[in-house]
């Protein structure tokens, strides 16, 4: 049956064809809807984990047990999941282990675009890379096969475009695998220094032999041009991922194209082959250099980040712009590069009118706080007007940076210095940076800004909500009881919409000479159990167009006329705009 999916949907459809039974993932845009539609299948066993490594962990106990398992994450989860990932490679698997990274070229929501490829090279596991849904939804069942084959975790590598884009797909029926009975072995599974060692001659012999698959395999092909390119030479390019679709888009059969499936190993003979087929040979990869790089060590002579960028995502005025010359010639280049006359208006990021962390951050903004962030919607708090926000790094930092930033202040910041992490993200890796400041006593402020979700991927649940992946009663943590039992003497909870009791809060402890933690609760407000009141009103009459509402950055809230005004399309009566009038000019509907 052929239906129209968006990538991640569509890997979801091929892990559900493949007969995974047990998916672990932390969410991460742009990988999170893999796991969502993967949860839709009752046949497979779905779980958001604390965070990636532990997501990795338990698909590596489901692949022990004998069945097909799968853990996602985006580019930086990789990062904490690299512990385990790299050691995976040298156990091997029972059953298949399928790995998603999804990159995110261009930074859309991300603190970096690392390239994953690099990943895959180092820990010497396989990486396969889909460049539209129908591939992501058949390279999820090849990669189990491969997986078991081979006896290796394989990692497949999405984009930002491949999984948000849809393309038609056609479904099949799934075919669940016999389990694989787990048996003991010691030198496979255990890998204390003797039985490593032994293992790593496995993972090389394993690479030569993908190396070899590498070369005929149907998932890396060549498409040959109809002729010469428009200015008399043959042009080749080797490209994967969304740059093919760029280059298929763009130059259509006027050039070659080696189209490449997989991207670890890389092919040596097949991309030799197809470079003395060609005149010119260009690499098309977003980010850095791989394919290239791995062309010039076949002594081949290429162009690639000499024309194209390092930084940022391809499109296909990128591709016409950069390469088009060498394809039709610099006469015609100019003429086929479109232009869009009418420029769109930006749209800066801030924060959902209502939302929570509004007034906590006002109040750190106006006590002058120095405030360590982290990652999160929260991080938005760094957007003027509020400007409340001076570092992030990632995920967790800010409670461990807290510690070294006061130890090393000597006393100086301690009274005015403050972590700042979402309650996601503090189960995720922030645990551990706290038991860091109880552990080795820095007079440090971490406030927990509980909105009860995981907000900035879209209201995934987490250990703190109390609900499971498909919305059923799960066990909930208490972040309370857990700071203490972690030594924290001081715990208190405010109410971020209540400005004078999270200003209170804010000052005695950043007064008090001993660690602790505030959490700022308040429901994320797009929720959509909140129940918001009426939305208010400016009695223009009273408004003095002073512009203190303003200081709060609420989309809700602008000035016209001179006056204060209200969009009660956007705002839900959380009053905090009132609490900063000084004339009272804000008033409830009631409607």
């Amino acid at each position: 049956m052929k239906k129209l999916m968006l990538g991640n949907q569509a890997f979801a459809r091929g892990l559900y064809e493949a007969g995974c039974l047990f998916v672990s993932s932390y969410p991460g845009t742009p990988s999170t809807e893999v796991t969502e539609e993967a949860a839709k299948y009752d046949e497979i066993y779905c779980e958001w984990a604390p965070n990636e490594k532990v997501a990795m962990e338990a698909a590596f106990g489901a692949s022990l047990a004998g069945r097909r398992s799968f853990c996602g994450m985006k580019h930086v989860g990789l990062n904490v999941a690299a512990d385990p990932l790299y050691t995976m490679s040298y156990t091997g698997v029972n059953a298949g282990i399928v790995i998603c990274v999804a990159d995110d070229a261009g930074m859309h929501s991300s603190q970096n675009e690392q390239d994953s490829r690099h990943h895959a090279i180092a820990s010497k596991v396989p990486m396969l890379e889909p460049a539209d849904s129908e591939e992501a939804r058949t390279f999820a069942a090849l990669a189990y096969d491969l997986s078991e084959e081979y006896d290796t975790p394989i990692i497949i590598k999405m984009c930002t475009r491949v999984a948000h884009s849809q393309s038609v797909v056609e479904t099949v029926e799934r075919k669940v695998p016999d389990r694989k009975a787990y048996e003991k072995n010691i030198p496979k599974y255990v890998m204390m220094p003797g039985n490593a060692i032994r293992r790593h001659p496995f993972v090389e012999e394993r690479m030569k032999r993908m190396a070899e698959w590498a070369e005929n395999c149907e998932i890396n092909r060549v498409e040959k041009a109809n002729g010469k390119s428009p200015n008399g030479r043959r042009v080749g390019i080797i490209t994967s991922s969304t740059s093919y679709q760029y280059v298929k888009e763009v130059f259509g059969n006027s050039v070659s194209v080696l189209k490449l499936g997989m991207v670890n190993p890389l092919p040596e003979k097949l991309i030799k082959d197809f470079a003395n087929d060609n005149d010119v040979l260009i690499v098309v990869e977003e980010l850095d250099p791989i394919i290239e790089n791995h062309c010039k060590s076949l002594g081949l002579s290429v162009h690639g980040k000499d024309l194209l960028p390092m930084c940022g995502e391809f499109s296909q005025n990128l591709l016409r712009k950069c390469i088009g010359s060498l394809v039709w010639g610099k006469e015609h280049t100019a003429d086929r590069v479109l232009s869009v006359e009418d420029q769109i208006p930006g749209r800066p990021p801030v924060m959902c009118a209502g939302c929570p962390h509004r007034g906590l951050f006002y109040t750190l903004s106006k006590n002058k706080c120095t405030v360590l962030g982290d990652i999160g919607c929260y991080t938005l708090g760094a957007v003027a007007p509020l400007s409340a926000i001076d570092t992030t790094l990632c995920m967790g930092a800010s409670v461990s940076a807290i510690h070294g930033f006061n130890k090393a202040s000597e006393g100086e910041n301690e009274g005015k210095t403050v972590a700042v992490i979402g309650d996601s993200t503090f189960m995720h890796s922030g645990m551990t940076g706290l038991a860091n400041i109880a552990y080795n006593q820095s007079n440090s402020t971490v406030i927990i800004l509980d909105n009860s979700i995981t907000g900035m991927t879209g209201h995934q649940q987490n250990p703190t909500t109390g609900y499971n992946i498909k919305g059923d009663p799960a066990g909930k943590i208490d972040l309370e009881a857990l700071c203490r039992s972690m030594g924290f003497e001081r715990v208190r909870v405010v109410d971020p919409y209540d400005l004078k009791a999270a200003d209170t809060a804010v000052k005695e402890e950043l007064a008090a000479e001993e660690p602790s933690v505030i959490i700022s609760r308040r429901p994320c407000a797009l929720l959509k159990y909140v129940k918001h009141n009426p939305p208010v009103c400016v009695n223009t009459e009273k408004c003095i167009g002073c512009k203190s509402c303003m200081k709060i950055g609420c989309p809700a809230i602008s000035m016209k006329d001179g006056k204060a005004h209200i969009d009660e399309t956007l705002c839900v009566g959380c009053g905090v705009c009132e609490q900063l009038c000084p004339v009272g000019a804000f008033e409830h509907t009631g409607e």
